[in-house]
């Protein structure tokens, strides 16, 4: 069964109930800002507004959408890229995608024009669908991709000279179902991951994959038709869609909140009525410490309805779930694992009744086996550390087109996740460190080896390092370790001022000036660069905090 029947389920049990709003709250441009100083939800410089439509509404849009893909010869197995801010056309138009048989392909939306037009020669897009935001990025590809990757245009600006018009087109389409054979077998989805290299990996999934999130998702949380789900990330990430299909697979109603102030979260969720919020750990951080400061008063706000918060994406302090508990001490707390290859969160999750392991990422999800293995593959003792590796019907099919890495992480039908892990006397599983590279910074995956590399592009660098650090709100922080040039004057300052080219998320919060050790084999030996400046395990020191 495709998860698109759900949707056609919904329209008719549930035609004039309002499924989707997005909102974007007030906000004052008060300086210039390129892609590159996008926060990870950023909302859009304008007066507030409010939209939403129904499930019937939805429904009608998706199909049109299909209908239009079907008219420029999209047909199953085809793959339909999607670049686009969070708004109330995204869910829309990948479910016309699925529609269609095609594979929907979010990208990221911090994607240079150089990743952009590498993610699409990767995942063999035949079709882009793109906003507002991205035009100036796509006018430099276009010349390499145009005539391959024909543009769909989505927004109220006058159209790119290079884009066809979204609006314009679906309204001449049908609102009936395409009538397209899904079955569990066939190609749904393509996400991007990175490894330690920083070069994306495109992640191919069945339709079993994304039903199967669904399943987890309401089985770990109880979605009813009565709830509300406040979702805030973007929407490319596996982990906003799978969340949201929970309420997806029970007819309930999600708000996609466009900013991240304390302000925005609390408002947002008093006036829409809100059961269920997902955070990253620096929002809850944030407002927690609004709340602490007196900056904002829960008694301005109607959030008696609120029954559940959880967490995900990196690990979570035990701190912030104690200072949260005591300010809501009636609210149910969970915590999910997962990856992009795993279909997102929820592969390995704590549970609402075990609050009192926080710290722990917790047990098998729903449907799911986890193990952990020594370097040969082995399942280790309980308290010893290993690899973790997870098993399901979420795991991807493949790295599309890239058999070498695939071998190098699936097994026997399992995921080498990457992570390195431990049970306690209870089962529960800890994350102790990380066998990859990649740092975790507020929920975004940061890849050391793509700042390494702009950072040797400063004249007085000679060599450089970079690793995550502990941090209190952020999980992690990106630190540089720069060994400068002999002779070669450099500050702190300098390499920060150098940065400014890089996007903001990616730009190193410390720089180090000390020397950079290697092997014999010229690797620079990051273990034990953390052990220096980390003195313990990172995430261990993480959960512990």
């Amino acid at each position: 069964m495709p998860i698109t029947d759900f949707l056609i389920h919904n329209s008719q049990q549930y035609p004039d109930k309002v499924c989707l709003v997005e909102i974007n709250p007030e906000q004052k441009e008060t300086r210039k800002r390129s892609y590159k100083d996008y926060e990870l939800i950023p909302a859009t410089p304008s007066p507030y507004f409010r939209r939403e439509i129904t499930w019937q509404v939805f429904n009608e849009k998706a199909n049109r959408f299909a209908h239009l893909l079907l008219s420029r010869g999209i047909k199953k197995g085809d793959k339909v890229g999607i670049l686009m801010m969070n708004c109330i056309e995204w869910l829309p138009i990948y479910f016309g995608i699925l529609k269609t048989g095609a594979l929907a392909v979010p990208f990221n939306y911090r994607f240079t024009s150089n990743e952009i037009e590498y993610c699409l020669r990767l995942s063999e897009v035949d079709v882009l669908v793109f906003g507002s935001e991205f035009i100036g990025r796509l006018e430099e590809i276009y010349d390499s991709m145009g005539k391959r990757c024909p543009m769909i245009y989505v927004g109220n600006d006058p159209v790119p000279a290079f884009a066809e018009d979204y609006k314009d087109m679906v309204s001449d389409m049908p609102s009936t179902e395409p009538g397209i054979p899904l079955t569990d077998e066939d190609y749904a989805a393509i996400y991007f991951s990175s490894g330690t290299t920083g070069f994306p990996k495109a992640i191919l999934h069945r339709h079993k994959a994304l039903m199967h999130s669904c399943r987890v998702e309401q089985n770990h949380h109880g979605q009813t038709p009565e709830d509300v789900f406040l979702c805030i990330p973007p929407l490319y990430h596996t982990g906003a869609k799978m969340h949201w299909f929970g309420s997806l697979m029970t007819g309930g109603k999600a708000v996609l909140l466009k900013g991240t102030k304390p302000e925005y979260i609390l408002e947002t969720a008093s006036k829409e009525q809100c059961t269920i919020l997902w955070l990253l750990v620096p929002w809850a951080q944030d407002l927690l410490f609004a709340l602490d400061s007196g900056e904002l008063n829960l008694k301005d706000y109607k959030l008696d309805q609120l029954r559940l918060m959880h967490i995900g994406a990196q690990p979570v302090p035990r701190s912030l779930i104690q200072r949260w508990k005591k300010i809501f001490p009636h609210h149910d707390y969970d915590t999910n694992y997962g990856l992009s290859e795993s279909i997102g969160p929820g592969c390995v999750h704590l549970g609402i009744e075990n609050i009192e392991k926080v710290g722990a990422i917790g047990k098998p999800g729903y449907g799911w086996e986890v193990k952990i293995v020594d370097t040969m593959g082995r399942e280790v003792a309980q308290g010893e550390v290993g690899e973790l590796c997870v098993k399901g019907p979420g795991v991807m099919t493949c790295y599309y087109n890239d058999p070498k890495a695939t071998a190098e992480v699936l097994k026997d039908g399992w995921l080498f996740t990457g992570d390195m892990a431990m049970k306690d006397e209870e089962d529960f599983i800890y994350l102790v460190d990380r066998k990859k590279d990649v740092i975790i910074s507020g929920g975004e995956n940061i890849y050391p080896v793509q700042i390494e590399d702009f950072l040797h592009g400063f004249d007085a660098v000679k060599d450089v390092a970079v690793i995550g650090l502990p941090d209190r709100r952020l999980g992690e922080i990106a630190a540089a370790i720069i060994e400068c040039q002999p002779g070669a004057s450099c500050s702190e300052e300098d390499i920060m001022t150098f940065c400014h080219k890089l996007p903001r998320y990616k730009r190193p919060h410390k720089i180090i000036f000390a020397q950079v050790p290697r092997n014999a084999t010229g690797k620079i030996e990051k273990p034990k660069l953390r052990k220096i400046y980390c003195s313990e395990n990172l995430v261990a020191a993480q959960t512990r905090s």
